[in-house]
């Protein structure tokens, strides 16, 4: 399975509107090492993905899924299906009182 954790960690990161420098303290490594992950340049540690999901509340296996290569998924479109997951979590995470949106 090919994996681009760079897009992941992009796609998280811009979900939630942070910066790489914000982001980076959160999840305790230098935004540095942040702009290198997602640039593509380094991958990630297991501890590195599990900051990124303690600090943002994006459960593991959808980081992996976010990052999982469309052609190690046949007949399904788990790239929506990731995007549609982080976007309620986003949603619930901003306002737990409103009503979550799915609309792109």
């Amino acid at each position: 399975m090919n994996t681009n954790f760079a897009k992941a960690f992009r796609v998280v990161r811009a979900a939630y509107g942070m910066q790489q420098s914000e982001l980076a303290e959160r999840i305790g490594i230098s935004a540095s090492q942040l702009s290198l992950i997602e640039k593509g340049k380094r991958q990630p540690s297991l501890k590195v993905i599990g900051n990124l999901s303690g600090a943002t509340g994006v459960p593991t296996p959808l980081i992996t899924l976010l990052a999982s290569d469309p052609s190690d998924v046949v007949d399904q479109d788990f790239s929506g299906l990731a995007n549609t997951l982080l976007r309620l979590l986003v949603n619930a995470s901003e306002d737990r009182q409103r009503p979550l949106r799915l609309e792109n």
